[in-house]
């Protein structure tokens, strides 16, 4: 095989090595008033929503096929669903009213414009209704004991997964493409601990991401495990039920780290706590609650910092689990310790470095 000669190949070679190693890098701000305002866009995808209040059965409207997207894309719409027009059919109807139910929202099937309010905030990528099941409750009775009684909405995946007994212990890690600072991952360690505080499960950090329980990414549009991120705010994150064990979360966000949003924030900041808290419960087998003050409740506003476990929450994860044996029963309170993000370097992960040099290597052995 004859060797290439020429210095420029080599260059040409070399720099494709390093850009098949560049990380992902999120947008991480210690508070709301750091964000740049090239980073604050005037609309997100979703925005023209807002365009249909007032639709009803019947009526056409340009872009209506965007709207039935989105319901089936969060299950209100099935699969089989084919009839992706501008015409407000009765399948979209029918969605609308179940939407409305899962939000406690007036059940008139018509895009109000309380309803168009919820369907443009930011929110989980997980569905609401998975297989043709709605994975949030308007509502159940839960007895205590003989005397306290009180409604129940939290919800589970289809066939209620849980981690198995014997792995209570559970390991997480982060992708080697994201390099995070230690202001970041303890946002994430928070979060874990507002869990075990309630059940008996622990977290713990492992530096091996293939072998870890638990794997924590940041991901920009379409990253192979067919629900593409869309930008800024849209769907923020998801999640996938146990044991599966993956949290993906969108790189393109505005991430806040320390919840600082002090008297004004930008539209599109979005607290990383709030939204990490939400998807373990995911990770531990939660589906979304129709309790608006409830963790696992699928929207969220920017500017908003929601981290403390309602007792739908604790409810729900301990029905699938058990307490833990030091919980007293009143709500947990994990106070955040405000800490800030120090390392303003963004590095490359230890396993990127490696395939780096390797590279780099393999290349010199070939030219000398």
């Amino acid at each position: 095989m004859k060797l290439p000669s020429s210095p420029i190949i080599l260059i040409v070679l070399l720099t494709i090595s390093i850009n098949a190693v560049i990380p992902i890098s999120a947008h991480f701000y210690p508070n709301a008033s750091s964000i740049p305002p090239s980073a604050i866009p005037n609309k997100t995808s979703w925005d023209e929503f807002n365009n249909f209040t007032g639709c009803n059965k019947g009526v056409k409207a340009y872009g209506l096929h965007k709207l039935k997207k989105y319901f089936e894309y969060f299950g209100y719409l099935n699969n089989s669903y084919g009839n992706f027009s501008d015409e407000f059919d009765g399948s979209l109807e029918d969605a609308v009213k179940i939407y409305q139910l899962n939000f406690n929202l007036n059940t008139t099937g018509a895009l109000d414009e309380p309803t168009l309010k919820h369907i443009v905030q930011p929110r989980c990528g997980n569905a609401d209704i998975v297989n043709g099941t709605s994975t949030m409750h308007s509502g159940r009775m839960f007895s205590a004991n003989s005397t306290i009684h009180a409604v129940a909405h939290y919800s589970f995946f289809p066939n209620r997964p849980r981690w198995p007994r014997q792995r209570s212990q559970l390991t997480y890690a982060y992708s080697p493409d994201n390099p995070l600072s230690d202001a970041v991952r303890g946002v994430f360690s928070r979060s874990f601990e507002r869990w075990s505080e309630v059940t008996p499960l622990t977290f713990s950090e492992t530096t091996s991401y293939s072998r870890a329980d638990i794997r924590i990414g940041f991901y920009i549009g379409d990253h192979g495990d067919g629900e593409p991120f869309d930008g800024v705010l849209g769907t923020l994150a998801h999640a996938f039920a146990p044991t599966v064990g993956r949290l993906h979360l969108d790189g393109d966000e505005n991430w806040i780290i320390d919840g600082d949003f002090l008297n004004s924030s930008p539209y599109s900041a979005v607290d990383l706590e709030s939204v990490a808290v939400h998807e373990i419960g995911h990770l531990l087998g939660l589906g979304h609650s129709s309790v608006e003050e409830a963790i696992m409740y699928p929207t969220i506003s920017s500017g908003t910092r929601r981290v403390e476990l309602s007792n739908d929450d604790i409810m729900g994860v301990q029905e699938l689990y058990g307490s833990n044996p030091n919980y007293n029963g009143s709500n947990p309170t994990l106070t955040p310790r405000g800490e800030r993000d120090r390392n303003v370097a963004h590095v490359l992960g230890s396993s990127s470095w490696i395939v780096l040099v390797v590279g780099i290597f393999s290349l010199l052995v070939l030219f000398f």
